[in-house]
């Protein structure tokens, strides 16, 4: 494969870190020039250190101000007139929408990466109207729009913000599954259900502390929640730690923090809960499938993607706290080989679908068709 240039453009250099390192080390290993764009944060040197050049730029993910706006735009813009990239792929939505008209600009090929829809389509205000219009515009400039489950693809085709023989439907980010083998780690004593992930309300937190008020009234098995992730001041949907620090207060759940080392404590957990509002196909779940962990997850797209209801885990209704309660009870109910035949059900499933491997020729095979 020719050697080319190309830039990975994100509103955080740890969701590069955190998703997408082993994509960067991939394309570098097949004689690729790597660079990332984003913000300079403490997981920079990580990304710099795995061999990828790096060039900062500034993303305020939750300002709705024009004014900034116009300044990522341009930024992105000189960066792009500067480095010269022969193929971008942007993540998440300000980098779609500012770094997709920015390329288009600088006459640099791009490809639109949507790892989910967000607020922009949970929420139905003038915001999320002016968003869609933006994306509608930053995407005819793309030469491509990759999502990661079909139900995003179609929202996006019946909103008329592209035409379907653009989009593409990818397997999730992929997981490294020889790097989330099943160890001998020792489980917590009491049962310890886990969420973990950015600490935001359309992550359904407020139905998981609801539903484990519900549970212990529905049940004398002693059982613990535990929350687990970085608090995302940027996001519209961020809870406070304020709040956070209330709930731990009120024994309703106990707060981690944030780790670089998730993979021992998933393994610490008899239960990992996603009760999200939407989702591509988050990485958490997959993880956990990995690593064996039975999964209690909504019925959405991409969550039941990973989630095949009673056989790796459960799916519950959206924003239904009692029947995610109903559905931890169930998973409280089963015993040690039940729960342990679900974790193999899961690792298999991610082993036949979702290793990275399958996600990099999707890369290799737009570098090679596009550049």
């Amino acid at each position: 494969m020719q050697k080319k240039h190309i830039a990975l453009v994100s509103n955080y250099s740890w969701t590069i870190y955190r998703f997408r390192l082993n994509l960067a080390k991939h394309l570098i290993k097949l004689g690729h020039d790597v660079t990332v764009i984003a913000p300079k944060e403490e997981h920079t040197k990580y990304i710099i250190e795995a061999g990828c050049k790096f060039v900062a730029c500034k993303v305020s993910s939750k300002s709705t101000n024009p004014i900034e706006d116009a300044r990522l735009y341009k930024r992105l813009l000189k960066i792009y007139q500067d480095v010269k990239p022969d193929l971008v792929f942007h993540y998440t939505i300000k980098p779609i929408i500012w770094g997709g008209l920015a390329a288009k600009k600088a006459n640099v090929k791009s490809i639109a990466v949507t790892t989910g829809l967000g607020y922009v389509f949970i929420k139905n205000n003038l915001i999320s109207k002016i968003a869609k219009r933006l994306y509608k515009k930053a995407l005819e400039g793309s030469l491509q729009v990759w999502f990661l489950n079909e139900h995003d693809r179609e929202r996006f085709v019946n909103a008329n913000i592209i035409q379907h023989s653009k989009s593409l439907v990818i397997p999730g980010e992929g997981i490294d599954l020889k790097g989330f083998e099943k160890s001998s780690q020792t489980k917590n004593e009491i049962f310890t259900f886990l969420y973990f992930g950015r600490m935001l309300w359309v992550k359904g937190l407020k139905e998981l502390i609801d539903a484990q008020n519900i549970l212990k009234k529905q049940t004398n098995i002693k059982f613990q929640v535990h929350l687990l992730g970085f608090l995302d001041w940027d996001n519209p949907s961020s809870i406070s730690k304020e709040q956070i620090l209330k709930w731990e207060a009120a024994n309703y759940a106990k707060y981690l923090g944030s780790t670089d080392d998730i993979k021992s404590e998933i393994e610490k957990v008899h239960c990992v809960v996603l009760p999200s509002y939407s989702e591509g196909v988050p990485m958490s779940l997959m993880e956990a499938a990995a690593l064996q962990i039975p999964i209690i997850a909504t019925n959405i797209e991409g969550c039941n993607d990973i989630v095949v209801d009673q056989h790796n885990g459960f799916l519950c209704q959206t924003k239904n706290a009692q029947d995610l309660a109903d559905k931890m009870e169930k998973m409280l109910l089963l015993n040690d080989q039940q729960r342990a035949k679900m974790g193999e059900n899961g690792r298999q499933l991610l082993e036949e679908k979702f290793d990275q491997n399958i996600v990099f020729k999707f890369y290799e095979k737009a570098i090679a068709t596009w550049v």
